[in-house]
């Protein structure tokens, strides 16, 4: 297999999506079949297993193994998922593995050379020209966008690439949206990705065959798929939990402490959990809750490594959501069986405030390009949480129905990266690294 010219890396909180140009011009996405099934997305998701049966060392892998490795070897098994939230934060410097020390940089080297190998053939040989797809904003209290790009251009040079630019996500959307546009016209694209939610609002006009491209506003939040799940979490599971109950100390009634059920953002956060000093907290306050049974439940849960199968009930949940106006939350773990009906307006109350914020950066982006919702043409909607019905009803609400337009909504960012790197003139569009550690 001869090089291709051009790659695109949609490196996400939940799946990474690589791209890559095909001789006919089009973005042909890298598939990944070790399942069964060909598909695209890659999970975001790191496995270390320690393995004492072989004179010690580690296995590594990424994606759907890693899930499978930390499932069949729960014990034994590190599991990092989502860990591109770390990427811009100063107060993360490293983490210690089986005894071995990994900075951020390392993880993304780790990750991206086992998604080098499950794509087999396709990733054989690397073009020279990498683009990669970058938030407006990234997540945490104070993102540094340049550490994290920094941290990117790190591990990405460990796979050979020579030339590394940048894409705001948004931007790489839009550009893959804009091949279809067959007139000039004004942009608002949203993309919703499991930790960010980042808007672009771009002018495209047509001349003498090229397109063309004006950036006029850019803004992101750093929440979007995975603060949903934690509400649905926080509403249906933590309270069978033992949140919101309390516990006898002598003469005094206490709260069970909150922060056991802040470990639910993530399901991989559950098993931190079990292995700190609060474990043996949670196991006393089995004897002195008021309501023992459901501090039983919090430790099975823990106990069993139930945190995988919790979530993907969760996101069952939440599909069924987005298609009927009612649906049945149901959960089976061992001894924890949770089942409640679910009503989509229920639902929606629990993330007014993630959707309140997503409509403050919508509208800081069109204040940003000085325009009202009537000077926007266009709406594209990209990423998981654009099928979630109230998030697709504020764009319609905003912008209207008839301007809304979808599709390929997980796989348009890496399309639209390897496509820009066609471009004769990148400049528009991506820019290399402010700060390079090559």
């Amino acid at each position: 297999m001869s090089a291709r010219p051009v790659i695109g890396v949609d490196f996400g909180t939940t799946n990474t999506v690589v791209s890559l140009l095909a001789p006919t011009g089009e973005a042909d996405l890298v598939r990944f079949d070790g399942l069964g099934e060909g598909r695209a997305p890659f999970r975001s998701a790191l496995a270390f297993h320690s393995e004492h049966d072989h004179g010690g060392g580690r296995r590594i892998e990424a994606g759907p193994w890693a899930i499978d490795a930390y499932l069949d070897d729960p014990g034994e098994t590190r599991f990092i998922q989502s860990f591109k939230s770390y990427a811009a934060s100063s107060l993360f410097s490293e983490t210690t593995i089986f005894g071995r020390r990994y900075r951020f940089e390392d993880m993304l080297s780790a990750f991206l050379l086992q998604l080098r190998k499950h794509a087999d053939a396709a990733l054989a040989e690397l073009p020279p020209r990498l683009i990669v797809g970058r938030p407006v904003r990234f997540v945490g209290a104070n993102p540094d966008a340049d550490l994290a790009l920094s941290r990117y251009e790190t591990a990405f040079r460990r796979l050979g690439f020579s030339e590394i630019l940048y894409a705001y996500e948004p931007v790489a959307a839009a550009f893959f949206f804009a091949k279809r546009l067959t007139r000039d016209a004004t942009v608002l694209v949203a993309d919703f990705g499991g930790g960010t939610s980042d808007f672009s609002i771009i002018r495209f006009e047509r001349s003498a065959g090229r397109l063309d491209s004006i950036p006029l506003a850019q803004s992101g939040v750093g929440l979007a798929g995975d603060a949903f799940d934690y509400r649905i979490i926080d509403q249906l599971v933590s309270p069978e939990l033992g949140k919101g109950t309390s516990y006898r100390d002598y003469d005094n009634i206490l709260p069970i402490p909150i922060r056991y059920y802040a470990a639910f953002a993530r399901w991989d956060q559950l098993a931190l959990l079990r292995a700190s000093r609060d474990m043996r907290g949670i196991r006393g306050l089995v004897r002195t809750a008021l309501e023992p049974d459901k501090l039983k439940k919090l430790v099975e849960v823990l106990d069993g490594e139930y945190g995988y199968p919790l979530y993907q009930s969760v996101s069952h949940l939440k599909e069924a959501l987005s298609a009927e106006e009612a649906a049945r939350f149901v959960f089976h773990a061992g001894e924890v069986s949770i089942e409640k009906d679910v009503r989509r307006s229920e639902f929606e109350g629990w993330i007014g405030k993630e959707l309140a914020a997503i409509a403050g950066a919508v509208d800081e982006a069109l204040a940003g390009a000085n325009l009202t919702p009537d000077g926007v043409d266009h709406v594209f909607l990209t990423g998981g949480s654009s099928f979630v019905p109230a998030v697709r009803r504020m764009f319609e609400d905003r912008f209207g129905a008839e301007k809304l337009d979808s599709g390929a909504e997980l796989e348009s960012i890496a399309a639209g990266l390897s496509l820009i790197g066609a471009e004769a003139d990148l400049t528009p569009w991506c820019r290399a690294a402010p700060v390079s550690t090559a």
